[in-house]
């Protein structure tokens, strides 16, 4: 089968990658930053205040948990409402660059703010920055995309996101670490040098699509006047699709965020150190980038059903495993098989969406997904602390139920437009 690139989809997925390496830049550092002399904190830290008669140390670390989930929480939260934005306007290019200009302007702003207020803002102004640029690229790439070509063209932008999103931390901890340095005869701090490559990769992408993307042509009548979630189907299923490939996506990121987070723990408990540990971690994210693509490609070809329900069967074992091992090399293996998993439903499920998707709305549709994977990554990193409580295997066995649930919602209620749809009757 022929595989024609368009530049305009490799220029979205390189500016997509540099604009990754940038933001995950900041999920390395910024912990660092805050709990560094540098930013001052608020004078409550350190007291014990009470909610619902539950007591709370207000430690830097809480701090700093507000900080990262803020960005995530105004990021996915935000995707439906700019996504259907840009399908009302039309205005893909527009919004993109305006989204990578408040990343740009938020990076800035660390060097010059230092007390934690002001780091909140200029976290949470990446977070809305964020919730212009991510639904919109999607949407782009689907609009780029011929039918045939669309589960290729999202592997393949998710390959280049993936890269940047895990060379990105790699490269922070070098610079951070290799500071102070004398630039033009001034003497800057490792933060800062980070802060100004973050700042640089934003305009990079900023400048990569301005010069090599446009909006697709379109007649006037084609934007779109009524966008909302569409939560129940039509005649042959329940649900509808797209919205069950969002409830779907949302327990693929969570099975995959309940790991980082239990680093201490799963090290104790095998018998490790941080290096297989990172190790482990990385496993899910390179099978991710090595397998992407090539399903993306076959679900061109053989429909993307197949990979959705191979993905989401695969995922189950992987996932409750975890939770039970006991040797580092048994969790390598069980980490690199949740990866292939996670992008066995990934790449097809955002192509699904897009063949779903009508004229003038892909990015209220494709925001779904997105928004669904940036939900999942949150609650699953909320929830992973909060159930190991109840004994290290709970929050496998729990994401494992959602994922048997996932399966059976996507094998019931999810169709290729080619085909019949096999779910259930929205009468039964």
């Amino acid at each position: 089968m022929e595989f024609d690139l368009d530049a305009r989809i490799l220029a979205l997925a390189l500016a997509r990658m540099v604009d990754a390496v940038a933001n995950s830049f900041l999920v390395v550092v910024l912990p660092l930053y805050i709990g560094s002399q540098v930013v001052s904190l608020p004078g409550f830290v350190g007291t014990t205040v009470s909610v619902a008669s539950v007591d709370f140390l207000v430690s830097p670390e809480l701090l700093i948990g507000v900080v990262l989930s803020l960005f995530g929480f105004l990021n996915s939260l935000g995707q439906p409402l700019t996504g259907a934005w840009s399908d009302r306007t039309g205005r893909r290019k527009d919004f993109l660059l305006f989204g990578l200009g408040l990343v740009a302007v938020g990076s800035a702003g660390y060097i010059y703010f230092t007390d934690y207020v002001s780091v909140l803002l200029m976290r949470a102004l990446q977070g809305v920055g964020a919730a212009f640029t991510i639904p919109v690229t999607v949407a782009l790439v689907n609009e780029l995309s011929a039918s045939e070509d669309r589960g290729g063209n999202f592997g393949l932008f998710n390959t280049f996101r993936l890269l940047g999103f895990g060379a990105g931390p790699l490269v922070a901890g070098v610079v951070v670490a290799g500071g102070p340095y004398t630039l033009a005869s001034v003497t800057i701090s490792g933060f800062t040098a980070a802060f100004l490559v973050a700042v640089v990769g934003a305009l990079i992408s900023f400048a990569m699509i301005a010069v090599l993307i446009s909006d697709p042509e379109r007649p006037d009548d084609q934007a779109a006047d009524n966008i909302s979630i569409r939560v129940r189907g039509r005649e042959d299923t329940l649900l509808d699709p797209v919205f069950t490939l969002g409830v779907g996506t949302v327990v693929m990121a969570l099975s995959l965020a309940l790991f980082a987070p239990l680093g201490n723990v799963i090290n104790d408990r095998l018998g490790q150190g941080t290096f297989l540990f990172s190790l482990q971690f990385g496993a899910a994210v390179l099978a991710n980038v090595l397998f992407q693509y090539p399903i993306g490609r076959l679900s061109d070809r053989f429909g993307r059903r197949p990979f959705l329900l191979g993905g989401f069967v695969l995922l189950l074992p992987s996932t409750l495993g975890q939770g039970f091992v006991t040797a580092p090399m048994a969790m390598l293996v069980l980490r690199f098989l949740q990866g292939a998993a996670i992008a066995a439903v990934f790449a097809p499920s955002l192509a699904l969406a897009g063949d779903l998707a009508k004229e003038g709305q892909s990015g209220s549709t494709l925001s779904i997904l997105t928004m669904g994977f940036g939900l999942g990554i949150a609650f699953g990193t909320l929830f992973s602390g909060i159930l190991v409580g109840f004994g290290f295997a709970v929050p496998f066995v729990v994401a494992t139920i959602g994922g048997a649930i996932a399966l059976l919602l996507v094998y019931t209620q999810v169709y290729d437009p080619a085909t019949p749809a096999v779910g259930l009757s929205a009468s039964d």
